[in-house]
């Protein structure tokens, strides 16, 4: 909604310099004092009536007036669909201020037809190409339906049980209690305003129950309340004094608001006090905001400046000459208002003068290290084509909490939203495995972050581990196990802003067995290493140097055919080859030992070779009787069993001495 005195507190002191003389009559001067004084309830109803019973052929120029000032008054009742018809008709029938296409362009940003929009703002930036309000909302519309397509995280609700059938907005945790503003039926005063039709807001509270629900909220007690409206608060960071907006009528002057301090005195809250800030008595005050450190107190002010309303601060303790202007990065010629610190450092406030998706939307501007403030807006779903704004955190560590929005209602009247970004679910897991394949029980997996994390888990009885990551964190990995050699792995988790489940498989070689080392290739006939043998080999490097205290040896085996003198001498000379490749990658010739066994040391069927040959059963030993029982086409696949190359740990105590 665009228009509560205690919400868009300012936005009903304009006076419009369009009104004109030449629509006579008593109900029309009603009306137009009505829009005059802000009153835009009322003065949409007058006005209505007025349109109604103008002829559409003899009185095209009244009609023109009247529908323009009845779209401003439904422009400021936050009912964008009205306004955008009433701003269209004001056209049908000539009206004759150009820049009425722009509020026509604001009216269709805000009920999220953006094609239109652009057209629109395209057509008054034609004719006023140096509008730098409309430059901006034009880039807000055509950035609009990204927004609306690539949504952040967030979760958004209706806080059902804390809404009524009226307008309710502005919430603030107060430790544990929640306060917040509301129009509701029940509130302080019969009387209805003017300006919204409904009662004048008062500050209502609630706090969870035992069972963590929010309970039936409630006026707060005390004498805060009282027939005029009170609303958008804030507290010191005691929570006993409340810094709040209070707007009171006057019938012989233009309504303003002002910044009012009360204080508890155990659960009554005193009679507010007006709160100077400044010498000029002809500004508007109020939204307050105070610091975390509750030195500085944020607040909205029409005080000269940017344009439109404007974010200022003043320091609480030391208020002489403290006033500050939030400066260009903060406010723009549109308005900046509703601002909250979420820390010393970050604040969060709504704007319809940065580029967004309609309306006012709600930033987050963070302090940098300069002085200057980084501002990014929220996006969708927290942001929509209506207005979003008011928005509080229930703590700075966890981003959830509730703000304000009239999304959805044809009438404009604001609901309270609750909001909350859950936690990233980013996983890394694995299986631990030996050399055949087979689950190592008890295997212990730690993993480091750059970020300083450092944790330990076991493995499950099968193998299998499971860590949550951190987006955007290195980690190295290294999984162990008694009679095992350590394993290591890198990883870095994505960036992106969704869950992601990774998966990286440990090979731990054994202690007091052989180990193959799949995928080592050797020209025929020959000792030569192919170049594909490489990445095998690479990674034999790495483990020794990840285990810098063993010596092993290299050995090769060959299959059956050739006489065993030929398979020795072959065997040796492919052992050295390996040998040589890891000295010259660095590992010391003192750890390894070539050794060719020909095919004196057939290969025994392990689990993960009968579960890949089923052919050959568990335990069978590949020598040449049983190699020879086989049909040809297993007598070959045998063979190539049997031609290997492993390596069988020999000591870990190296240079330990």
């Amino acid at each position: 909604m665009k228009i509560h005195t205690y919400r868009h507190f300012i936005a009903h002191l304009l006076i419009f310099s369009v009104l004109l003389t030449s629509c006579s009559g008593a109900k029309t001067s009603v009306a137009d004092g009505q829009l005059a004084r802000g009153e835009y309830f009322d003065a949409s109803k007058t006005y209505r009536k007025i349109y109604n019973k103008l002829d559409s052929r003899e009185h095209r120029g009244q009609r023109a007036e009247i529908a323009y000032k009845m779209a401003e008054c439904y422009r400021y009742l936050g009912q964008d669909a009205r306004a955008a018809t009433a701003y269209q008709n004001a056209l049908r029938y000539g009206y004759p201020d150009s820049s009425i296409m722009l509020r026509l362009a604001q009216a269709q940003h805000g009920q999220g037809a953006y094609p239109k929009a652009i057209m629109s703002y395209e057509e008054y930036l034609r004719l006023f190409p140096e509008d730098n309000i409309a430059k901006r909302q034009l880039a807000g519309a055509r950035k609009a339906e990204n927004f609306k397509k690539n949504k952040t995280r967030y979760i958004v609700k209706n806080a059902k049980s804390l809404n009524t059938r009226r307008s309710d907005f502005a919430p603030i945790f107060n430790g544990d209690i929640l306060y917040f503003s509301t129009t509701n039926e029940k509130v302080k005063g019969n009387s209805r305003s003017e300006i919204t039709g409904m009662k004048r807001s008062d500050i209502w509270m609630t706090k969870k129950n035992e069972y963590g629900t929010w309970q039936r909220p409630e006026p707060v007690e005390g004498e805060l309340n009282t027939e005029w409206d009170e609303g958008i608060c804030s507290f010191s960071p005691d929570g006993s004094t409340m810094y709040l907006t209070r707007a009171e009528r006057n019938q012989s002057a233009d309504t303003g608001t002002s910044i009012y301090t009360s204080r508890r005195s155990d659960a009554q809250w005193s009679a507010p006090e007006r709160l100077n800030i400044t010498a000029d008595t002809l500004s508007s005050y109020g939204h307050p905001a105070v610091s975390p450190s509750g030195e500085w107190l944020y607040f909205t002010s029409d005080m000269p400046g940017h344009g439109g309303k404007d974010l200022w601060r003043i320091n609480l303790n030391e208020p002489a000459g403290s006033l500050e202007n939030l400066g260009d990065a903060i406010n723009t010629p549109g308005d900046e208002m509703f601002p909250y610190m979420l820390t010393d450092s970050i604040m969060m406030f709504a704007s319809d003068g940065h580029p967004g998706l309609g309306g006012l939307d709600i930033f987050r501007a963070t302090l940098t290290p300069s002085g200057g403030w980084r501002v990014e807006n929220m996006g969708a779903p927290i942001n929509s084509e209506g207005d979003d704004f008011g928005i509080t955190y229930a703590s700075p560590e966890h981003e959830a909490g509730f703000f304000s929005s009239n999304r959805g209602d044809a009438r404009g009247y604001d609901h309270i939203y609750s909001f909350e970004l859950p936690d990233l679910r980013i996983l890394i897991s694995g299986t631990v495995l030996d050399r055949d394949e087979e689950p190592v029980p008890g295997a212990m997996i730690r993993i480091v972050g750059d970020d300083g994390s450092n944790r330990k888990a076991h493995a499950n009885p099968d193998g299998t581990f499971s860590f949550p990551l951190q987006r955007g964190v290195s980690y190295v990995m290294l999984a162990g196990a008694k009679g095992y050699l350590n394993a290591r792995q890198q990883f870095t988790a994505d960036t992106a802003e969704e869950d992601a489940e990774y998966s990286i498989d440990f090979t731990l070689a054994s202690l007091t067995k052989p180990n193959i080392l799949e995928n080592i290739f050797y020209d025929f006939d020959r000792a030569t290493l192919r170049p594909e043998s490489r990445e095998a080999l690479d990674e034999l490097v790495s483990l020794l140097k990840d285990n810098p205290n063993i010596t092993i040896e290299m050995a090769s085996h060959t299959d059956r055919k050739g006489t065993d003198e030929y398979n020795i001498s072959l065997s040796q000379r492919r052992a050295k080859s390996v040998v040589d490749y890891l000295t010259e990658s660095g590992i010391s010739p003192d750890r390894l030992k070539a050794q060719g066994y020909g095919k004196s040391r057939p290969k025994t069927v392990t689990r993960r070779i009968a579960r890949e040959f089923p052919q050959f059963p568990e335990g069978q030993l590949l020598d040449e009787d049983y190699v020879m029982s086989l049909p040809e086409a297993d007598r070959e696949i045998a063979d190539q069993i049997n031609r290997r190359t492993e390596f069988q740990v020999l000591t870990i105590d190296y240079d330990m001495y």
